[in-house]
């Protein structure tokens, strides 16, 4: 007997191909059988008459090693259809943690999330010790946590010893099951590698089969020689790379987007193992700290803080904010176009512009930076606006994109829902298909399903999820493809989506009828010689 037969549904495998009438039938965690009609007998059966039946959504972009330890019950991603994240993106990762550097990396990631507790822990620990949670995880090594635990915050190359130092905790978290480096070269202490210091770290990832995801250098007026960047690392290492939320960011930079796919695309055409992947919103989000220039983020929080409260430094910043932009977000209208998200200190003001805040306190915008950094001790998050929506949809519609959210698994009553965050939290995955698929008509629904399943389950090196095959992960989403959308706006982000009934994670029911079952099926995901399981 099979534990639960989905009837009556069009049946999207994930693979890009149309969907097709059909039965889908789970036993023991898998695809028992998928057939016009099923015969045999279950416990359950869903009826899913007038419903999509598609893979679980695969999350390839997120940062939900951040939360999901606090919100284990990952809602704000299951109402999606998300069943798997891969997580440690951007160069961030929570290990590993050396004997005295807990404290500098918990500070260093405050700025993301203020709630972090940070112990000490090889990769290995950190992968047994992870919580159950009702998602799959996939986990990656971070350089810029390496770079933490061996050089620190300086801007200088790693010596020897360093170099090899980081070679070595890499090569543990590789050989635990992490699939794979993340980089974020977009700010410190990232951004202070050359390319040969990450070309010589992907050595490791190639002997391990693994992946490289880079946050790239920079997104505003010098993208396209970061991408250049990544896809030079990506050819000298000889592994596959991710370019991770890519984006044209800074009014100077709108309009470019075909050029910079054209590019990728080339490089694709050439036998680089290169794709991308993209969020549906004009708005990007990060901590405050990190639109300062680079050399007033140097030697960690307390170097920078103390920077900050000269009035010679600020009026420095402020000039090179005039005249560059912000760092890697390029040239905004103002500091109306960046709002805060969360904050320690100012939690009333979540939402509000800086430009306003400025405003009403009767103070140079600078002023109102430097002195929110200070009060919160680097732990400010904010919205920034600075993405044109004909460049999204362009990017969109590539086919070396996938989507990822780049957001954060959260319930709205745990600590990891505070503020207001990105709606990608809580939206992308049905604002693709409703909004840029069904409605704008920009791909058809099926493309856009294999956006989210097939396509990064095969970039990634899934073993058997990502497609419902007979025999595969029984990771399932059924939605309804006329009502699906997202709800949350950057006004109100707190709000989950509508037209998804089902979510399915190792043939266990998460969400039910549209309400969240409590189940926590998720597995860690861990790369071995036949890929990730």
């Amino acid at each position: 007997m099979d534990d639960l037969v989905i009837r009556g549904g069009e049946v999207l495998d994930g693979s890009g191909s149309a969907a097709v009438g059909g039965d889908v039938a789970i036993r023991d965690g898998r695809i028992a059988s998928i057939s016009a009609r099923y015969s045999g007998t279950a416990r359950r059966t869903i009826d899913a008459r007038g419903l999509v039946v598609a893979p679980g959504f695969i999350d390839i972009k997120t940062h939900s090693d951040f939360t999901l330890p606090y919100a284990p019950g990952a809602e704000s991603k299951v109402f999606q259809g998300v069943t798997t994240e891969v997580i440690g993106h951007c160069g961030l990762s929570v290990a590993p943690v050396l004997p005295g550097r807990a404290r500098l990396l918990q500070e260093y990631l405050a700025g993301f999330a203020p709630w972090i507790e940070i112990e000490e822990t090889t990769f290995a620990g950190y992968l047994d010790r992870f919580p159950p949670t009702a998602v799959n995880t996939i986990m990656q090594v971070g350089h810029n946590t390496l770079r933490l635990m061996t050089v620190g915050m300086e801007d200088r190359a790693p010596t020897g010893d360093e170099l090899a130092a980081m070679g070595r905790l890499l090569e543990e978290g590789l050989a635990a099951g992490a699939t794979g480096l993340s980089s974020g070269l977009f700010t410190a202490p990232g951004s202070f590698a050359r390319p040969e210091e990450l070309i010589g770290l992907l050595a490791a990832v190639r002997r391990h089969g693994g992946t490289y995801a880079t946050h790239v250098r920079d997104e505003a007026g010098g993208v396209f020689e970061a991408v250049r960047e990544a896809i030079a690392a990506a050819e000298a290492a000889q592994v596959h790379v991710q370019i991770v939320h890519l984006k044209l960011s800074g009014t100077d930079n709108w309009g470019q987007a075909g050029r910079l796919i054209g590019e990728i695309e080339a490089a694709r055409a050439r036998g680089v193992r290169v794709d991308c992947d993209v969020y549906p919103y004009t708005f990007a989000s990060n901590p405050l700290r990190n639109l300062l220039p680079l050399w007033a983020q140097e030697g960690g929080l307390g170097p920078m803080l103390g920077r900050l409260r000269e009035p010679e430094i600020r009026r420095r910043i402020a000039r090179e904010i005039e005249e560059r932009g912000l760092t890697s977000f390029g040239r905004v209208p103002s500091w109306d176009a960046v709002s805060i998200g969360t904050s320690r200190t100012r939690s009333r003001d979540a939402g509000r512009s800086l430009g306003e805040l400025a405003r009403a306190a009767g103070v140079a915008p600078i002023d109102l930076v430097c002195d929110l950094l200070a009060a919160d001790e680097g732990a400010t998050y904010v919205a920034v606006f600075s993405i044109d929506e004909a460049d999204v949809q362009a990017l969109l519609r590539s086919p070396a994109a996938f989507v990822g959210s780049d957001g954060r698994a959260v319930a709205r009553d745990s600590v990891v829902g505070q503020g207001r965050p990105h709606p990608r939290f809580y939206g992308t995955f049905p604002r693709v298909i409703g909004r840029y698929a069904r409605d704008l008509g920009l791909m058809s629904l099926a493309t856009a399903v294999f956006k989210m399943t097939g396509g990064p389950a095969a970039a990634l090196g899934l073993a058997d999820r990502g497609l419902l095959r007979e025999g595969y992960r029984a990771d399932v989403t059924v939605f309804d493809p006329a009502t699906i959308i997202d709800r949350a706006t950057f006004e109100e982000p707190h709000q989950y989506p509508v037209g998804i009934s089902t979510t399915i994670v190792n043939g266990v029911v998460v969400v039910d009828g549209g309400g969240h079952t409590g189940a926590r099926p998720g597995r860690v995901l861990r790369r071995g010689p036949a890929g990730i399981a």
